[in-house]
């Protein structure tokens, strides 16, 4: 999720606007494709969105009883002015959706929690995540709490669909953004959060929320860059079970990566997946507009820098989950064909290809 600099958000608008593709008005249910597709402008996007009728980004996909639940962001046109700490981004809902495969429909089945019955909460219902467990269905969000600051929430259900009922309070101890829950083979479960500038991440930096803090970290840019966070969750998925952690990203060298190397650092949007006994962070590089990984033997890392998974999309940046899905893996990320504009993007799907030695094959969004 990604908030800035309205002046770079308004050149980037100059490089990647086209015209509109119409009203954005659909069925519930649409259908997908693995083909490039066009716009009238002549661009090439990898994949099409995978729904039309709602704006929707951040998606964090799960397989849950043999059917791809999505659990995104849901953009509106709020006429909220923009600014640099993103208040444009004023979404007040989740929506999931559901498909049975790949190429198959997609259903959105409706309002799952709304901002208004959260207690805690005041605005900005920012990316989401989703997990099972004893019967339970969670879905973690970020939210604003009502003095502004950004917290993480909990709410359960017993369908993955909903509607999921908040907890009266957000988890403690925790802070900023980008909730992720990685449950691990032997039923560990555990939480990498975090997002730098609108996300808040760099008012955290000595442990306490400091609101006089940087907007950014970029006047550090020989120092270890600010890292994702990371704690095990109690077992009733409701709590940190442990202090958090930092997520350290290293180069082949061992070394952290400094805040200044923002074609590899971390900024927001973590992810967690583990293939061959790997464990495998992927993120956003943020105003590089990367999806980058690395790679470590444990899930608190330390994690080195492998390479990119995805090129920029268009838009500002993207924000991506990782899934296998019947024998074949997918990344599911969002860009801006439908509306051209930052704050309103479009969830899309395409395959996740890997070389024989577990690297990843660095795809291009806008197709060929």
């Amino acid at each position: 999720m990604i908030r800035y600099k309205t002046s770079v958000l308004r050149a980037l608008c100059v490089l990647t606007s086209g015209l509109l593709l119409g009203a954005c008005q659909g069925n519930k249910e649409n259908n997908t494709t693995e083909t490039a597709t066009g716009d009238s402008t002549g661009k090439r996007f990898l994949s099409q969105p995978l729904v039309s009728d709602i704006y929707t980004a951040d998606p964090s996909a799960h397989v849950f009883n043999g059917r791809i639940y999505i659990y995104p962001s849901h953009d509106i046109e709020a006429g909220v002015a923009e600014d640099d700490k993103g208040s444009h981004f004023a979404m007040r809902d989740y929506h999931v959706l559901s498909m049975d495969s790949i190429n198959g429909k997609v259903t959105d089945h409706g309002v799952a929690i709304d901002v208004k019955d959260v207690p805690w909460a005041g605005r900005q219902m920012w990316a989401p995540d989703a997990a099972f467990k004893n019967g339970t269905y969670y879905l973690y969000f970020p939210a604003k709490d009502k003095q502004d600051v950004f917290r993480i929430g909990v709410a359960t259900s017993k369908s993955p669909t909903g509607p999921f009922k908040a907890e009266a309070n957000p988890i403690p101890g925790s802070f900023s953004i980008d909730p992720a829950v990685f449950t691990d083979a032997d039923g560990n479960a555990y939480m990498y959060f975090g997002g730098i500038w609108g996300g808040q991440l760099q008012k955290w930096a000595t442990g306490k929320y400091d609101a006089n803090g940087s907007e950014t970290d970029l006047k550090n840019d020989k120092q270890p860059a600010l890292s994702a966070k990371v704690a095990r969750l109690s077992k009733d998925m409701l709590r940190f079970d442990e202090p958090v952690k930092d997520v350290q990203i290293v180069d082949k060298d061992g070394k952290p990566l400094l805040a200044g190397d923002h074609d590899r650092r971390f900024f927001e949007g973590g992810w967690m997946h583990k293939y061959n006994g790997k464990y495998y962070f992927s993120y956003s590089t943020g105003d590089t507009h990367y999806l980058a990984y690395a790679v470590g033997d444990s899930p608190y890392g330390p994690f080195t820098y492998q390479g990119v998974i995805m090129n920029p999309v268009q838009g500002w940046t993207t924000h991506h989950s990782i899934v296998e899905f019947k024998g074949k893996w997918y990344i599911f990320y969002h860009d801006t064909e439908l509306s051209n504009k930052t704050h309103l993007r479009n969830i899309k799907v395409t395959e996740l290809k890997r070389n024989p030695d577990g690297t990843i094959e660095t795809i291009e969004p806008m197709g060929k």
